[in-house]
This record gives structure tokens, C-alpha cells and sequence, in this order.
């Protein structure tokens, strides 16, 4: 019994640290900067939502702002997680010379800090002439390593009979990934689309360094401009902050199981 008390205290500890910020943001969101400062600051919701959007809208043309992170992300998750999946599929279940050397190659991708690839990343799209373009944003990350060993992870853990018994029924390999292998994958490729449209949607320092104008922005170049160094609107970057927190929130709540699920897949071998 005491054992059972002191873990649903720490779980409902744990979850207030969590919710708490996240609760705060939307209220702020709702106030204007004064509010927002004010000593004790506000605990209930305020009037002001439509005047910070309104106010975004006006500073930075946030419906554009957003239509641009959604395109790119969704065209992101689509192209990388098809990348991803094929090359896990290679890595998994093909035999070739070279390949566990090569999958350790990709693996120090994971442990290799991004940033030290920006410079040779911009001078390649300077040079293709991408820049500010959505291109430069969703090709270079495509084959995100990641990505890749989480579903080589998971294609491993399906019998190799299914795949030989496909073959004997005359399927070609690219009807064979598309019929045999990519059905029983869903939910790590739940997981992995998860993943991968987070990963694109929170980006910053690259579409910081490849777009220039303001109408190519993302949300968060869009939130980061708001920043001024004299007078900076808080209510309107919460506004903005709390419209692209809480759709990601809400995908993760629809699909945490198959998130989850996901994740396990392949962790145990049979």
C-alpha cells in the first residue's frame, strides 16, 4: 500500500511540473505583456487571445507562417519517413558487403553534433541556388539516422519466411515493401512520422540560416523576430507559442499508443 501511495505521488508530481508551464502558456497567451508581468502574475484566463493573434497576423502574417511550417512538414514526413523506411528495410533484411560497417558509419550521425555540418550544408545549397527555397529545408535531413535505425529495428523483427514466401509468389521487391512489409509496420511508422513531423515543425537554426525573407519563415523564426531589443510584445509570442504547441500536443495525445507501441517494436526478439 505505502509503495502504491508514494508512486501515484510522484506520478502526480511529475505530471504538475509538466502541465503547469504548459497551463501557464495558454493562459498568458490570453493576456497582454503588462498582464503577463504583473506581480502576482495571472492564474485565470484573460480577454486579449484575438488581439495577440491579431497582432501576429499584422507584425508577421502568421496564417502564411503557419502554412509554411505545415507544408514543409507534412512533405518532410512524407519523403523522410519513405527514405527512412526503405533504407531500414535495405539495412534489415538485404545482405551486402559492407553493410554493418556502413550502419555504424550512419550511426555516428546520431552522436555527430548538427551543427558542424551548416557551413558545408549552406555553401551546397549556395551553390544550387535553394536558398529561401523549401527545398533547401526538406532534402538535406531526409535520411535522418534516427529514423532509419528505429525502423531497421523494427523490419528485423519480421520473419524472413513471409518476405521468401512473397517472393515465391512471383512479387517484385518494390510490390513486396509496399504489400508485405509496410503493413505490419504502422505503428512504428506511426512513430516515426511522429518523430519526424516534430522534428521538422520545432526546427530552427537551418531555416534560420537558409530562408531570408520574411514570407518563407516558419513558426519559430517567426516567434524568434518578434524579439526586439526595446519593445517586445509577450502576449502576442505566447499567442503564437500556444498555436504551435498545442496541434503537436493534441497529435501526440491521438497516437501515443501506436507512438509507444512503436518504439517497443523490435526490442524483443522472439
Amino acid at each position: 500500500m505505502t509503495r502504491r501511495v508514494m508512486l501515484t505521488s510522484s506520478l502526480l508530481v511529475t505530471v504538475t511540473v509538466v502541465l503547469v508551464p504548459f497551463y501557464w502558456l495558454i493562459v498568458a497567451s490570453t493576456h497582454r505583456t503588462a498582464e503577463v508581468f504583473a506581480d502576482p502574475p495571472p492564474l485565470l484566463p484573460g480577454g486579449h487571445l484575438l488581439d495577440n493573434l491579431a497582432s501576429l497576423e499584422s507584425t508577421v502574417g502568421f496564417s502564411r507562417v503557419v502554412l509554411n511550417s505545415t507544408l514543409i512538414a507534412v512533405i518532410y514526413t512524407l519523403l523522410a519517413g519513405l527514405v527512412c523506411t526503405m533504407a531500414g528495410y535495405g539495412f534489415a533484411k538485404f545482405t551486402f558487403r559492407g553493410r554493418e560497417p556502413l550502419f555504424g558509419l550512419l550511426m555516428l550521425g546520431l552522436v555527430i553534433p548538427s551543427q558542424v555540418t551548416l557551413v558545408p550544408l549552406f555553401k551546397m545549397m549556395l551553390a544550387l541556388d535553394w536558398l529561401n527555397t523549401y527545398q533547401a529545408i526538406v532534402l538535406p535531413n531526409l535520411a535522418l539516422p534516427f529514423g532509419i535505425f528505429l525502423m531497421r529495428q523494427s523490419i528485423s523483427a519480421l520473419p524472413d519466411e513471409l518476405l521468401s514466401a512473397g517472393r515465391v509468389d512471383g512479387c517484385g521487391e518494390l510490390r513486396l515493401f509496399w504489400r508485405v512489409v509496410l503493413p505490419p509496420m504502422r505503428p512504428a511508422l506511426a512513430a516515426l512520422g511522429i518523430y519526424l513531423f516534430l522534428y521538422q515543425w520545432n526546427d530552427f537554426v537551418w531555416p534560420l540560416i537558409a530562408l531570408r525573407t520574411r514570407d518563407a519563415y516558419t513558426i519559430p523564426l517567426a516567434i524568434a523576430s518578434l524579439q526586439g531589443s526595446n519593445d517586445t510584445d509577450y502576449g502576442a509570442i505566447l499567442a503564437g507559442t500556444a498555436v504551435a504547441a498545442i496541434p503537436m500536443a493534441i497529435l501526440f495525445l491521438l497516437l501515443q499508443r501506436h507512438f509507444v507501441s512503436g518504439l517497443l517494436a523490435g526490442a524483443v526478439k522472439e
